[in-house]
């Protein structure tokens, strides 16, 4: 089976680098993987995009050496399975509060006996290749996001759910559920929490990843050691490009 490279560097206490796609494009998607990020979330959360277009962002992606990773709508067996069976190489399960919920996203990941994934990796079959459901257990990356305050409060048991790759931290929503606004990283309260889950991770072994929305931020966690952090969205990176070559147009003319 294709190995998963992301989950190897995470395993081996490295970082990756990746972008979020909110457009619910192939061209875009075949894009941001020519740029060689090293794996590219599609948001079935909040992207502007539904299931019809994981089924041609996945093999746009595919065509670079990026881990394609789904965020998907909510902590959903059928929804996490449906995106395996598409071909994603990782799911990313927001708003998990506790180690039950937790169980209930690695085990859609795992098929039997470690799990509960039904078998029927239609196209995941054909990108993973030959041995896909005898190592897929073992290639697919189950990543929490805790951001809300049941899940600070239960942070040690989530990180210590056995199977579980990693977790995931919004930070818009972790402001919200410390009582702050979005945009407020910068508060004590907000470093102090995202500090404590990535100790956490290190302390149960598993990755630490963390969403960001610039360069600096980036730059910011990398240096921390966070794992796994995405540097920005497809539509973020399109309007930061325009905006700036739109003004600098306007200064010459």
């Amino acid at each position: 089976m294709r190995e998963n490279k992301s989950l190897a560097a995470w395993r081996a206490g490295g970082n990756t680098i990746g972008g979020w796609l909110s457009i619910g494009n192939a061209y875009t998607a075949e894009t941001m993987a020519s740029l060689g990020f090293d794996y590219l979330c599609i948001d079935l959360q909040h992207g502007m995009l539904s299931y019809d277009d994981l089924t041609y962002m996945l093999p746009a992606i595919s065509t670079q050496d990026t881990t394609p990773i789904v965020r998907v709508p909510w902590n959903e067996p059928y929804e996490i399975m449906k995106a395996l069976d598409a071909g994603a190489y990782g799911v990313i399960v927001p708003m998990v509060n506790n180690r039950e919920e937790a169980e209930v996203a690695v085990s859609a990941c795992r098929y039997p006996p470690d799990g509960l994934r039904s078998f029927g990796p239609i196209r995941a079959a054909m990108y993973g290749g030959r041995g896909y459901a005898r190592d897929a257990n073992g290639q697919i990356a189950c990543i929490a996001m805790v951001e809300t305050a049941e899940g600070i409060e239960n942070l040690d048991e989530i990180a210590s759910t056995p199977g579980l790759d990693a977790i995931y931290i919004g930070p818009a929503d972790l402001a919200y559920a410390l009582g702050l606004h979005p945009g407020q990283d910068d508060d004590p309260k907000h470093i102090e929490t995202v500090a404590a889950i990535q100790v956490a991770c290190r302390e149960h072994g598993i990755a630490a990843g963390i969403h960001t929305g610039s360069l600096e931020r980036t730059q910011q966690y990398l240096a921390q050691g966070f794992n796994l952090v995405t540097l920005g969205s497809d539509g973020g990176f399109l309007a930061r490009a325009a905006a700036s070559d739109l003004a600098a147009a306007r200064k010459t003319a």
